[in-house]
């Protein structure tokens, strides 16, 4: 009965933004809506990107072809880096933190691979540091630490270019939730701080946040792994009505590690339920349906608001279902932010705004909400945020080679002078010190 109400108050709110806009929105011979944001063309289409520039600019960046632009070559490590760790548990294929084993895949088969070192641009160690996971499918950072120490002392013990450069022309993929401070709770990764070997290597991570400890000047901030199979599997007709203004699905507090309930998401997950949850506007619940992507189909806005961390694979989902994205995490560093125009495809609430977040929504022009959905409906939007099976022109892995490819030609600094060493090899924590 609150879903059949709720979505009554939504058309009807809409229907009244459509009547005070009057002839806004017509073009040509139909009237643009606000609850269709993907036009006539087909679903399958948009998603993987077969379309040319539909419904607004994503910017030349996203569609750079990083081919000819830079040579990679891949370590090869004993399997019990990267492979063998996978074979002890397939789950990790599915979790946000895979793109660390899919970008190994497809560096393996890319055109930029070298296989002679001397010619290489960038060097790339493949290590599955968050594929160690609890019974319930979370990974246990712990290990992490040990393991990079140990790749990092194999691969400067078998080859020189690494005690060339002290890793500042190598790039590692570390994907936990606070990257290379390899810890899930922000106070224990700030104490921690970036493994101090990854102190000059680039770090391609999915944890951003303006000036923390755990993100370091140079790192490429990418998306979270979403299976774009899966969610490919659950696409809706395009013009299906968005009849959701707001939509949420996921915790507001975390009871068993934030008893007192003001820690996790800086209590901003908390004020949206405490302000919101019985606002017929706002569709939130911590029930995760099994129609949860076809409900995101049917919203206009998805919150993104952050949790241990500030990121979550909400805003790729958000992002790949047309749905405008509001953003909930101050200071967050957004993927491949120099490519992808964030501030005209999301909406960005301050934590300490959240509890006036109906006023600010329903405040934003009728034009402005069309202007975000033209864009999100943009194919190469879309594409930047996957890790498809085969790659895909302009995808994650490409915008990642991108950002490589911007950094070159690498600058002086790069290189030490002979002797020359800036690397402290028994800094951090003891337990990090221990044989892996």
């Amino acid at each position: 009965m609150r879903s059949w109400s709720r979505g009554i108050f939504v058309l009807l709110y809409l229907a009244l933004l459509v009547k005070i806009e009057g002839l806004k929105f017509h073009r040509s011979e139909h009237t643009e809506r606000i609850s269709d944001s993907a036009g006539s063309c087909s679903e399958m289409d948009v998603f993987w990107g077969n379309l040319g520039n539909v419904g607004g600019s994503a910017g030349d960046v996203l569609e750079d072809n990083p081919v000819g632009r830079l040579k990679v070559f891949v370590y090869e490590l004993p399997s019990k880096y990267n492979k063998k760790i996978l074979q002890k548990d397939q789950r990790c294929l599915n979790h946000m933190f895979a793109a660390e084993i899919f970008m190994h895949r497809f560096l393996l088969s890319s055109a930029v691979r070298t296989f002679n070192p001397e010619e290489a641009d960038w060097f790339y160690t493949p290590v599955y540091s968050t594929c160690d996971l609890t019974p319930n499918g979370l990974p246990l950072p712990f290990k992490s630490p040990r393991m990079m120490r140990s790749a990092i002392q194999l691969i400067s013990s078998n080859w020189p270019y690494w005690n060339r450069t002290e890793g500042a022309d190598h790039f590692f993929i570390v994907p936990h939730d606070f990257g290379a401070c390899f810890h899930y709770q922000e106070e224990k990764a700030i104490e921690r701080g970036i493994l101090p070997l990854l102190q000059r290597a680039t770090l391609v991570q999915t944890f951003g946040q303006r000036n923390h400890v755990c993100l370091k000047d140079g790192s490429i901030t990418v998306p979270p792994y979403a299976p774009p199979q899966k969610m490919q599997s659950h696409l809706i007709p395009p013009d299906t009505p968005r009849s959701i203004f707001v939509y949420f699905r996921g915790l507001f507090y975390d009871v068993g590690n934030d008893p007192e309930g003001g820690y996790y998401a800086r209590g901003a997950r908390a004020a949206v339920w405490e302000n919101f949850k019985n606002n017929p506007l706002f569709d939130i619940s911590t029930e995760h349906p099994t129609t949860y992507y076809e409900d995101m189909q049917r919203a206009i806005f998805c919150l993104c608001p952050l949790g241990w961390a500030p990121w979550s694979p909400r805003l790729v989902e958000a992002v790949i279902f047309g749905c405008i994205p509001v953003i909930i995490a101050d200071d967050i560093v957004l993927p491949f932010a120099d490519a992808i125009p964030w501030e005209d495809i999301g909406v960005f609430v301050a934590e300490k705004d959240v509890p006036n977040l109906d006023t600010i929504l329903t405040s934003i022009r009728p034009e402005e909400i069309l202007r975000k959905q033209r864009l999100l409906a943009n194919p190469s939007m879309k594409q930047a945020m996957l890790f498809p099976t085969p790659a895909q022109s302009g995808d994650a892995f490409h915008q990642i080679l991108n950002g490589l490819a911007r950094k070159l030609p690498h600058d002086k600094s790069t290189y030490l002078k002979p002797r020359e060493k800036s690397l402290n090899w028994t800094a951090g924590p003891v337990g990090d010190l221990k044989p892996w």
